[in-house]
């Protein structure tokens, strides 16, 4: 099945410096599937908690990779209880589709249980994007990469971020607000990123009428994005 340009962009990013690649929230296997299909790493994981999606995808793996160069495992679990410590190796794991909230508790339930393995995040939060880069922060993630994506008339954020526990030469910090995502090399490129800082701003300056929310330093942070 061909893959939404989200999706595509997330593939993209994923280098073939891994030896374990986790497809986390992985509902039909779309994203893992393709990595398994160029052989982006000798092993990848499939994790979801719906056991019907799982059996299912299982069947299809079955069906369509049985003699794969790159091994698939399938796991049944919530993805804060990662069996990661059983796989020596450089990790990925890769979490997309779900909110910003549910994003950060699962990279910090992951990041607790293996402080001190080497592991690379690759990231899209469907929304709660300060949020979660406000944690990546907290815990002194560095940035890899960061991409920003409009799919259907949505904007996505894409960060590949690494954990303290990883020990390449090079460390970027973490912008709250991003850097990379605003700099535009095509005109269709800087349409998307004003779209995305004017609906940004928007929806904050509506949050903090309606709700009287103390989130100016957002609104101020967002403010002094220059594009």
């Amino acid at each position: 099945m061909k893959l939404s340009k989200r999706l595509k962009h997330i593939e993209s990013m994923v280098t073939s410096d891994y030896t374990y690649i986790w497809d986390c929230c992985c509902d039909h296997g779309l994203l893992g599937t393709a990595l398994l299909s160029r052989l982006a790493a000798p092993y990848i994981h499939f994790v979801d908690i719906v056991p019907d999606l799982m059996n299912e995808l299982e069947n299809k793996l079955q069906r369509f990779y049985p003699n794969s160069p790159s091994k698939w495992q399938i796991h049944c679990l919530d993805v804060a209880a990662l069996p990661i410590e059983q796989y020596e190796g450089k990790n990925l794991v890769i979490i997309a589709g779900v909110g910003g909230d549910l994003t950060t508790q699962f990279v910090n339930a992951i990041h607790q249980s293996h402080s001190t393995t080497n592991i690379d995040f690759l990231l899209c939060p469907v929304h709660h994007q300060f949020t979660l880069r406000q944690q990546l922060i907290q815990l002194d993630f560095s940035l890899k990469n960061e991409v920003l994506v409009e799919e259907n008339q949505r904007f996505y954020e894409i960060l590949l971020v690494s954990s303290p526990g990883n020990t390449d030469d090079k460390q970027t910090k973490i912008s709250p607000v991003g850097e990379l995502i605003w700099q535009a090399n095509t005109t269709e490129q800087s349409r998307i990123t004003m779209n995305y800082l004017s609906k940004t701003l928007e929806h904050y300056q509506r949050k903090q009428w309606s709700n009287n929310a103390d989130i100016q330093h957002i609104i101020d942070a967002y403010r002094s994005v220059n594009i």
